[in-house]
């Protein structure tokens, strides 16, 4: 299966965010770190955060966890190239973190218009393993970040790797995908870190089914949480848990997945008009994201 980067680039010039086409632009070669920080910028708080729709089903202009994991997620596409935006929104990530080094799903939403009700109605005082495991494992991620120089992340993989260890068998497909891309980040960094990610993939195999799909409970009809979204980059030990065939399956269905317009939908319900585009936007550049890093384009 092939993808059209040009219907893509079209897609994105009709319905993306200034973000996601300056990161279509960086991945295809025509464009700047510079500018993707510009443009992350633009949903950047005096306190370091990030709001204002930058997780497009939390319309908030408030600095939140989940902006946070979008801007990191942005700033680790400019690998090899650095910025110091990814130490400060650290910075902040560590002052909300809760005392046993958790995050919040959500802070207070004083403005929820259009705002998703699990973001608007979180309760900000007891610490998400979903939100902190995401975060922490797109952390790993972005150049320059390592628990030996970020307190917040070193926080945040000892809270994830208790909170993991306690996890039970009825856990959520989400939170469980979410766990599993932190150990496979952490699995990469070598020493005890690694050490200990790895213990924890084995103890959590039995709950992954071999085909790895797991329907997400209180999504949509055909929401799942699939083989990518447990592994979505090569090389790191979650990859073990899929067969190979498994795998590039998953990389056919992705790559087949680009519409007659160019992008690329998502499997689960928006809360706002606005949402809905931003998400075929930013769902459009992370799939050319993780079909590029799996050699697929």
């Amino acid at each position: 299966m092939t993808v059209d980067l040009a219907a893509a680039a079209g897609f994105l010039a009709g319905h993306g965010r200034v973000l996601d086409r300056r990161r279509f632009d960086l991945l295809t070669g025509s464009g700047s770190a510079e500018a993707v920080v510009a443009a992350v910028d633009g949903y950047r708080n005096p306190d370091g955060g990030y709001g204002w729709g930058l997780e497009p089903d939390l319309r908030s202009g408030t600095s939140q966890p989940g902006g946070a994991l979008h801007a990191l997620e942005a700033f680790a596409d400019l690998a090899p190239a650095t910025t110091p935006r990814a130490a400060q929104v650290c910075g902040w990530l560590a002052s909300v973190a809760l005392p046993d080094g958790g995050l919040p799903f959500a802070l207070p939403v004083p403005d929820p218009v259009a705002c998703a009700p699990f973001w608007a109605q979180a309760d900000p005082a007891t610490s998400s393993l979903q939100i902190t495991a995401v975060v922490a494992a797109t952390a790993y991620r972005v150049p320059g970040l390592d628990p030996a120089v970020t307190p917040w992340l070193a926080r945040a993989t000892a809270y994830c790797c208790d909170a993991i260890r306690a996890l039970e068998p009825s856990v959520h497909a989400m939170e469980l995908a979410f766990a599993v891309q932190f150990l496979d980040a952490a699995g990469r960094v070598g020493g005890a870190v690694a050490g200990e990610a790895r213990e924890l993939l084995d103890r959590m195999r039995p709950l992954i089914p071999a085909d790895g799909l797991l329907h997400v409970a209180g999504g949509a009809d055909d929401e799942f949480m699939r083989p990518l979204d447990f592994t979505p980059f090569p090389g790191g030990p979650a990859r073990e848990l899929f067969a190979p065939a498994v795998v590039q399956g998953e990389l056919d269905r992705l790559a087949a997945g680009q519409q007659a317009d160019g992008g690329w939908t998502v499997d689960f319900d928006s809360y706002s008009p606005a949402a809905a585009l931003e998400w075929r936007g930013h769902r459009t550049v992370n799939a050319l994201v993780l079909l590029r890093a799996n050699g697929r384009l």
